[in-house]
């Protein structure tokens, strides 16, 4: 029972986190396309709709075959790295694992649209900055990124890194 949770859980918070992404982004596309954009702070934050057909920043545009198969394959190195991360007694690398999980879960999201879409719905703006437009997977993924660098960098000790180094896949 315990080793069918601890296999459930993962796979229940990225679905989780999928779902609340495409419907999100259903809404945005439902509701935005070919509308002016929504000031919810006028001046510093607007729904904006926008297929994106690139990545990061509008990089790689007209990519879609690079970015399913790169993004694909971030994803499974990553399941698989989640997977080496130290069982301990305790929760120590529970931070990690939620790093991790917010990765994945926000590049599947953004991969989901790419295969069945041929671009990324991007519908969040921050006027100020002019910063590009991103989405909730956006979110996941930077978020999860910033815990992921602050826990390597000021959290574990390096010899609590090294499965992230190590090239053996199905070690446990």
């Amino acid at each position: 029972m315990k080793n069918l949770r601890k296999t459930l859980c993962p796979i229940t918070v990225i679905f989780l986190l999928i779902f609340i992404d495409q419907a999100v982004k259903f809404l945005a596309a439902s509701r935005l396309k070919g509308q002016a954009d929504y000031p919810l702070l006028p001046g510093i934050l607007e729904f904006s709709y926008l297929e994106n057909t690139g990545a990061a920043f509008s990089s790689f545009m007209g990519k879609k075959g690079f970015l399913i198969t790169l993004t694909t394959f971030a994803m499974l190195f990553l399941i698989l790295k989640y997977l080496q991360i130290p069982e301990t007694g305790n929760r120590r690398f529970l931070p990690m694992k939620t790093a991790f999980l917010l990765i994945v879960g926000g590049g599947i999201g953004n991969l989901i649209d790419r295969i069945f879409n041929g671009y990324v719905v991007d519908f969040i703006y921050f006027v100020p900055i002019d910063f590009p437009k991103f989405n909730i997977a956006d979110c996941y993924v930077c978020i999860g990124m910033a815990i992921f660098a602050y826990l390597c960098f000021f959290y574990y000790k390096d010899d609590e890194l090294d499965f992230l180094f190590s090239l053996k896949f199905f070690q446990r």
